[in-house]
């Protein structure tokens, strides 16, 4: 009898390390000491200077965590991964990712067009999405435990913004430059949207394709049909050239951007040309004499750590990481992709030092926030118009 008790007991004991080992294992990605993280960005393509310093910013705040124990006892392991701003390569970025690093979630994917190709791959294996670099409605909607989205819609900064600018500017004959894809095309609906709120027209549209240089035919264009403001689906080079041909032309109209052309490469590239520039944004440049003592002493701890200035695309990776960092903390013991989205969908994150919009979502939005703000590059750097604006 004994002999069967002890014969039973053993059988138990393995069963109980049985279950606790597949326990571990349902949750791909998080063991009792490791979170294994991924991130695409765009490391030798058009955005390689922003991405590479949004890598910099996650890695800081991995390290900081790291430094302090991990979340919930747990490290963090970052995999960073190059998309080259191609949805084939962020297809196979995330292929790797998914399947051969295991990661539990993907952060601040760069690019509309590569988190489109890559999303199914991540959900079939359930991966997260968490906070993408795109501001596309796709990000975060349908509501899912698997999107969390962080940057106000495309859509809903030029449906809010157009007829602000309209209404405070007195522009009459609104155009659009953007790229074309599905990321100029968010700017192109919601222009559309905007100006119907405004009851104008739109008097001229160009796009171009992904990777150009040269815009002399759509500024002639947007030139001879007499536009006021041009609205500008495009990035950071695109702007630049755009915005060069323009005043090389003699074309003085305003323009006026999204948050992917709020960039402090914007006036350090393009000089004189971009003096005047609009955007709408969320985060604010880190200038290395912000007002703010927490920014100063951020910025000096990031270029200590880079040898390099810190920019808004370092406040954007960083924060990235702190808010899954600050949810993964709150989720204890238990992290996997639900327990994820109760704290995601249950807590509101306040405003960080940085200025950045308190995150607040619920089940059936998962949009960090909705609001943005419009800027303007003065005298060779970005300059804060107004508040928050509210795109809801």
């Amino acid at each position: 009898m004994s002999k069967i008790f002890s014969h039973l007991a053993l059988g138990a004991l393995l069963a109980g390390v049985f279950v606790a080992t597949a326990a571990w294992s349902q949750t791909q990605g998080v063991s009792k000491t490791e979170v294994t993280l991924g991130a695409i960005l765009d490391l030798s393509g058009p955005l390689a200077g922003p991405s590479k310093q949004a890598r910099n910013g996650m890695q800081q705040r991995v390290d900081e965590a790291n430094a302090k124990g991990g979340i919930a006892g747990r490290k963090i392991k970052l995999i960073v991964e190059d998309n080259g701003y191609d949805p084939k390569k962020g297809l196979l970025a995330a292929q790797k990712l998914v399947h051969s690093d295991g990661v539990f979630a993907v952060l601040g994917h760069i690019g509309t067009a590569p988190n489109m190709a890559a999303l199914p791959i991540q959900e079939e294996q359930g991966v997260i999405n968490f906070m993408p670099l795109s501001g596309a409605r796709e990000m975060f909607e349908p509501p899912s435990k698997l999107r969390y989205g962080l940057l106000a819609p495309y859509f809903d900064q030029m449906r809010i913004m157009v007829p602000y600018m309209v209404k405070q500017k007195g522009f009459k004959r609104v155009g659009i430059l953007y790229q074309d894809d599905e990321f100029g095309l968010e700017f192109l609906r919601g222009t559309e949207a905007g100006l119907k709120l405004a009851k104008l027209p739109l008097v001229e549209k160009t796009s171009y394709k992904r990777g150009a240089t040269d815009f002399a035919s759509q500024i002639a264009k947007l030139k001879a049909a007499g536009c006021d403001l041009v609205i500008m689906g495009t990035i950071i080079r695109e702007t630049v050239g755009a915005l060069a041909e323009a005043r090389k032309t003699g074309f003085n109209a305003a323009f006026m951007g999204g948050v992917p052309a709020y960039n402090h490469l914007i006036h350090v590239l393009g000089g004189k040309a971009v003096e005047g520039f609009y955007t709408a944004t969320q985060g604010a440049h880190p200038y290395p004499d912000d007002q703010s003592p927490a920014v100063r002493d951020w910025a000096g701890k990031y270029k200590a750590k880079y040898s390099e200035d810190p920019s808004v695309w370092s406040v954007i990776g960083y924060n990235i990481v702190d808010l899954f960092a600050n949810a993964a903390e709150k989720t204890g013991a238990n992290l996997n992709a639900d327990s994820l989205a109760k704290v995601m969908e249950t807590t509101v994150f306040p405003r960080d030092i940085f200025g950045s919009p308190e995150c607040k979502m619920s089940k059936s939005e998962h949009l960090c926030s909705n609001s943005f703000r419009l800027a303007q590059i003065q005298n060779g750097r970005w300059v804060m118009l107004t508040d928050y604006i509210s795109g809801d």
